[in-house]
């Protein structure tokens, strides 16, 4: 219990201590004197004291009187309790709903601002008509943006309400509806010819308009918004996917729903940014799919002094390789664009061997006609980038190689085929890397004389020959005076990185 006189209560550990001095026949009470064997029997018999009675007295707080909680307290112990993880279970399901409220209350914003355009600029144009200079150019300027008013106005935001009642119904709606979202692919694909039209009346017709119909923002910031609300919806769900993960529920369809969301948004930017190249005069849409755009530093002669590294846009298309110029916006350009320099045709395309030293740069060889070899240095702002494109270069490599050994040897690639799906091999697995069949590379095509390209407007044919002469048999001579080969995971030999022409 707590002991002592008048004043504060003081700890009756320290009452006890001063009954022992009291009780001390030593020096210690004759006039104030301390010796030092006073103060050795009284610690030694302190130390027993507090060893005994440790287990059975706790420490108390002088000032309150209260007991300190042992660190080794069962209440202590508990990290969290039933009640507690139940509780936080419950506060992440109502963030979710948070955020699932904010994407509807936004929608109906998108909604709104999407109707000032086709409600306001569209019908009023449609009614009044347009300027002899703009006669044509309207469906440009605002592209499919009725049709992406109408699907969002009439449906999509009435489903995302009946999301607030049942939320697991959200993952499916973005889910089921990836192909309808593609008209956002097409808005976006068509969003830099309109940008042009709008900037060029934006301060004379457009702006009469707008100063008719009394909006507040102006027609460029309207036409952007599809673009900014497809790149917005990732972000949502991914908010929404990370409280609901910590609700406990489940999230399995909600992942699928990020990825589309993901994925879409990619699709927009990769064809907002083709459709502001300028200067290309073949068909784009005649070389595949896109499958890569970034940004590199290019150095086009390695080992010249006089070399200045250049910043290029290079876009991977299934058929092609294009290089563009970023458009410099502080040469008077308002709008950003990209100018065609060069380009590779993939059956020209080869890849040199990955440097572990500088894992930035990347290194893109085309066969000319005269049969030299043209390199492109690149280098990326991360690792990451360089292994993506290397990985997916190399898998149309691999592709073309396959092709070739079929006109080689068709019998044999079938028979191979058939062989490997029957051992119960993956669809995706290319049969051709474990035959014995060898692709042409560019020079060994032409080192057996068959016509190893046409010109640039024909096709390319590969005439019928004896199977190629495997390439880890070729003479050294025989090889790229570089070595190319694959990154990363892949493990093609040499010969599929070597340039191939079709």
């Amino acid at each position: 219990g707590m002991k002592g006189r008048r004043g504060p209560r003081v700890c009756g550990c320290a009452c006890f201590s001063q009954k022992v001095l009291a009780r001390c026949e030593c020096c210690f009470r004759q006039q104030g004197k301390r010796s030092i064997s006073c103060f050795v029997t009284f610690y030694i018999f302190l130390s027993v004291f507090v060893f005994v009675w440790f287990g059975r007295h706790q420490f108390c707080d002088v000032h309150s009187g209260e007991r300190v909680p042992d660190l080794t307290d069962e209440t202590h112990v508990q990290s969290q309790s039933p009640e507690d993880d139940k509780q936080e279970r419950r506060t992440a399901l109502e963030k979710s709903i948070y955020v699932l409220t904010e994407l509807i209350e936004t929608e109906k914003l998108y909604v709104e601002n999407l109707g000032l355009v086709v409600e306001g600029y569209m019908a009023t144009m449609k009614s009044v008509g347009v300027p002899e200079y703009l006669v044509g150019k309207d469906k440009i300027v605002f592209g499919n943006i009725h049709q992406i008013y109408d699907w969002h106005k009439d449906y999509f935001l009435g489903e995302l309400e009946k999301c607030v009642r049942e939320p697991d119904l959200l993952a499916q709606l973005f889910i089921k509806h990836e192909k309808r979202l593609n008209m956002y692919v097409v808005y976006c694909q068509n969003k830099p010819k309109s940008e042009h039209i709008v900037s060029e009346y934006i301060e004379t017709y457009f702006e009469e308009l707008r100063q008719q119909l009394g909006h507040r923002l102006q027609l460029n910031d309207l036409l952007i918004k599809p673009v900014q609300r497809i790149m917005k919806y990732q972000l949502l769900l991914k908010d929404f996917l990370k409280y609901y993960t910590k609700a406990g529920r489940q999230t399995e369809d909600l992942e699928r729903a990020v990825e589309v969301m993901s994925f879409v948004p990619k699709r927009c930017n990769d064809m907002m940014n083709l459709g502001r190249l300028q200067g290309f005069e073949g068909q784009l849409r005649a070389q595949g799919k896109l499958l890569q755009q970034d940004t590199f530093t290019f150095i086009e002669n390695e080992n010249s002094i006089l070399s200045r590294p250049k910043e290029r846009r290079v876009f991977l298309f299934e058929q092609l390789v294009i290089l563009s110029e970023p458009i410099d916006r502080k040469k008077g350009f308002s709008l950003p664009g990209y100018i065609y320099k060069n380009s590779i045709k993939i059956s020209y395309l080869g890849i040199e061997d990955h440097c572990p030293e500088d894992p930035c740069r990347m290194v893109l060889t085309s066969r000319n006609i005269d049969g030299s070899m043209q390199r492109f240095v690149l280098r990326a702002s991360s690792p990451e980038i360089i292994m993506t494109w290397a990985n997916d270069i190399i898998q149309m490599l691999e592709t073309q190689r396959n092709f070739l050994n079929a006109l080689q040897s068709p019998i044999e690639f079938q028979r191979k085929e058939i062989k490997s799906l029957s051992l119960g091999k993956n669809l995706t697995t290319s049969p051709s890397l474990n035959s014995g069949l060898q692709p042409f590379s560019s020079a060994s095509i032409d080192r057996q004389g068959l016509p190893s390209e046409s010109s640039p407007g024909s096709s390319h044919v590969v005439a019928a020959s004896p199977p190629a002469t495997p390439f880890s048999r070729l003479p050294a001579s025989a090889h790229s005076s570089r070595p190319q080969h694959t990154l990363g995971h892949c493990s093609l030999k040499a010969a599929v990185c070597d340039t191939v022409s079709l």
